[in-house]
C-alpha cells in the first residue's frame, strides 16, 4: 500500500488533490566518504530519516509529504578521496531550483528543502531565494541539526561533543549506529581518527565562515572528530531531538503560509 506521506509512492491524481493545500519536503544530501567506519550514504540517508519521521510527526497535524531526496551535493572537499559524487556549486543551486520549480508545477506552493550535508546549506538558501523570486511559492530551506541546534547543542554539552554536526565523528557514526548499524565498521573504529586535518568549516566560536588554505578533508583520514566514543543510544537521543524539532518548523511553516492566501 502507497505510504501518504512519500511522494514518489503516490498517483498522478493523489499529487493532484494533495498539492495545493500540502508542504512538500525536498531531502538533499550528498553520496561522499565519511571515513573509514561509515557509508558514502550517511547524509543523504540521516537526512530522509529525519524527513519521513518529522513528516510522520507533523501530519496529525498539518498536510506534509516527502519528495525523494537530492542524494548528491557539493562534495569537492572530500576529493581526491574515493567514492565522491560531487556536483559543482552553481550546478546543485540549478538542480535544486529545477526540482522546486517542477514541485511547483505539481501544484505544491509551500517547499521546505531541508539538508543533510554542510557544505549544501549556503547553497539551498540560494535556491530558497531564486524560487520565491522567480515564482508565487513559499520556501523554507535549512539544515536538520540547525532548526535543531538548542537541543542538540543541549545534548552535544553534556557528551562534551567537540563537533556538531561534524564529518564522520561522533554525531554521524552516533545516528548511524542508531539508524542503520549494520552500515557501521566497528574494526575500522579502532584507528587513529582524531583530530583530521580536514576541518574545513570554521570553528565554532567564530562567526565567519573560514576556509583556511591547504586544510581539505582529503588530506586526512577523513573525519573532524574521534568517532570511538559513539553510541546508539546516544545517537537515538540526536534523532529524536531533530525529529521533534523539524516537525515543529514544518507545522510552523505551513500555517505562516495559509492556502487561501497562495496565489494559484
Amino acid at each position: 500500500m502507497p505510504s501518504a506521506l512519500l511522494l514518489a509512492e503516490m498517483t498522478r491524481e493523489q499529487v493532484r488533490t494533495l498539492a495545493p493545500g500540502a508542504t512538500v519536503v525536498l531531502p538533499t544530501g550528498a553520496i561522499e566518504q565519511h571515513g573509514p567506519h561509515l557509508p558514502l550514504q550517511v547524509d543523504t540517508a540521516t537526512c530522509v530519516a529525519v524527513c519521513e519521521r518529522a513528516a510522520a510527526l507533523a501530519s496529525a497535524e498539518v498536510p506534509v509529504c516527502v519528495a525523494p531526496a537530492l542524494p548528491f551535493g557539493y562534495s569537492r572537499m572530500n576529493l581526491p578521496l574515493p567514492g565522491v559524487l560531487t556536483l559543482e556549486a552553481a550546478t546543485f543551486v540549478q538542480v535544486v531550483r529545477e526540482l522546486g520549480e517542477s514541485l511547483f508545477r505539481s501544484g505544491f506552493r509551500r517547499i521546505a528543502i531541508l539538508n543533510g550535508h554542510r557544505p549544501n546549506d549556503e547553497l539551498i538558501r540560494v535556491a530558497a531565494r531564486e524560487l520565491n523570486e522567480r515564482l508565487p511559492v513559499s520556501v523554507a530551506a535549512a539544515s536538520y541539526w540547525t532548526i535543531a541546534w538548542p537541543a542538540l547543542s543541549e545534548l552535544a554539552a553534556a557528551r562534551a561533543l567537540r563537533r556538531l554536526p561534524g564529518h564522520a565523528g561522533a554525531f554521524e557514526t552516533a545516528l548511524t549506529l542508531a539508524l542503520r548499524p549494520d552500515l557501521v565498521d566497528r574494526a575500522a573504529l579502532a584507528g587513529d581518527l582524531e583530530d583530521a586535518p580536514g576541518q574545513i568549516a570554521g570553528r565554532q566560536h567564530l562567526d565567519a565562515a573560514v576556509f583556511l588554505v591547504g586544510q581539505r578533508m582529503g588530506d586526512g583520514p577523513g573525519c573532524t572528530d574521534d568517532p570511538a566514543a559513539a553510541t546508539a543510544e546516544e545517537g537515538q537521543r540526536y534523532l529524536d531531538a531533530i525529529v521533534r524539532a523539524v516537525a515543529a518548523f514544518l507545522v510552523a511553516f505551513h500555517r505562516q503560509h495559509p492556502a487561501e492566501t497562495m496565489p494559484s
